[in-house]
């Protein structure tokens, strides 16, 4: 080993150690916050007398005494925050072992240290802590930022389908907002039946066929152009290629980067593919063709002659089939339905420069949630060669 490799190393194992710390520091407050919630709870709930001497003023007073013990993120709205954290997941603390805790479950143990006096009381909470922290670092996988972010949606479905994401797919915090602003479960869930929707929120979304890699509609707000018609399609791509980081997330899981204007070739014509991405959980190629206006049915010829070409020329016998995205500013249903192909791995899907209404599509939402199987991105075929722009 040189010297420099010996630097390296050193250097390596100390950044690596100092993310786990920070890492282990925010799980820590997370589960202090919790904690907070779930003391402030059960005294609130220990009685009358507690109701009559505090009432309103628990809050103000008890923040008003934390800090005076120099404790850190106790303001009455941070406390708040704490109960509202601990309320909206207090079923962690139902599902805690009772083996962890001896013969008094964990929900027992808090009641009573809270409800009497008691000169062990410190060693008694002690104890607490140290039966229940495994329990809850192993349930609490998100930074603090995170949950507060999570704690603005009402719906238990949707909060628990962001939670999985945001751990599996290491978003930041700041990523996390942006996939709720932009609406993604309501994206993917209006393509899904009911029992597809249940599983966004129990296992997030798992990639198991073409379908599942498609959402409608597709928000590319972050390329920070404005909403207007005179943007030709390579205005468009050139955007989406300086912002590759941020289309790659908003495509979503398993997609790599190939190339940009594919040209393949054949009876002395040349055509070229917008956009060409690998899906390494699918094992296919993902074609991507840009129109920037009304989807028409040549262009769905066009992207079932690319599929075909790439099917037949390009990938390896292990690959799946190709999928083809035909990304349009305007899409015509009736057109798509009317060329459906049931066995198609083509879809066609809407794209808009501005973040989605998440009231329209809430209603779109519950419109669909009493029919059976309803799909807004649609299988599509037809055959036509590129036009040049």
């Amino acid at each position: 080993m040189k010297f420099e490799q010996l630097v390296t190393l050193f250097q390596g194992t100390h950044l690596e150690l100092q993310k786990r710390a920070a890492r282990s520091v925010d799980i820590a407050l997370v589960i202090r916050n919790w904690l907070f919630g779930w003391y402030i709870v059960e005294f609130e709930q220990g009685g009358a007398d507690r109701a009559e001497l505090y009432g309103k003023n628990l809050i103000n007073r008890l923040s008003e005494e934390l800090k005076r013990l120099g404790l850190k993120g106790v303001s009455p709205t941070s406390l708040k925050q704490c109960r509202v954290f601990y309320s909206t997941y207090r079923e962690i603390g139902q599902a805690l072992p009772d083996q962890s805790l001896g013969q008094s479950t964990g929900w027992q143990k808090i009641r009573q240290a809270l409800s009497v006096e008691s000169r062990n009381f410190i060693s008694d909470a002690s104890s607490i802590l140290q039966a229940v922290s495994g329990e809850l670092a192993s349930r609490f996988t998100l930074g603090w930022t995170h949950y507060v972010t999570l704690l603005t949606i009402s719906n238990p479905d949707e909060r628990r389908f962001y939670e999985i994401e945001a751990r599996e797919n290491s978003w930041g915090a700041r990523e996390l907002e942006r996939q709720i602003a932009s609406s993604l479960f309501e994206r993917l869930a209006l393509s899904r039946d009911k029992a597809g929707i249940k599983a966004l929120s129990q296992t997030g979304l798992v990639i198991e066929k073409a379908s599942d890699v498609v959402k409608n509609p597709y928000v590319l707000e972050f390329l920070d152009l404005e909403e207007k018609s005179a943007y030709s399609e390579y205005e468009v791509e050139t955007a989406i290629i300086n912002r590759l980081e941020h289309f790659l997330l908003e495509l979503g899981k398993g997609f790599l980067f190939e190339a940009r204007q594919k040209r393949f070739t054949f009876d002395n014509d040349h055509f070229y593919v917008d956009l060409v991405f690998y899906n390494r959980l699918l094992r296919c190629y993902v074609l991507i063709d840009l129109k920037r206006d009304k989807l028409t049915h040549q262009d769905l010829g066009q992207m079932q002659m690319y599929v075909n070409y790439f099917d037949r020329h390009v990938k390896t016998e292990d690959e799946l089939p190709t999928v083809g995205i035909v990304l349009c500013h305007r899409k015509h249903d009736a057109l798509v339905e009317l060329t459906l192909p049931k066995d198609s791995n083509i879809f066609a899907s809407k794209y808009q420069l501005y973040l989605p209404s998440k009231e329209e599509l809430k209603k779109q939402l519950e419109e669909a949630a009493g029919i059976e199987h309803k799909k807004d991105v649609n299988k599509i075929g037809g055959k036509r060669s590129k036009e040049k722009f």
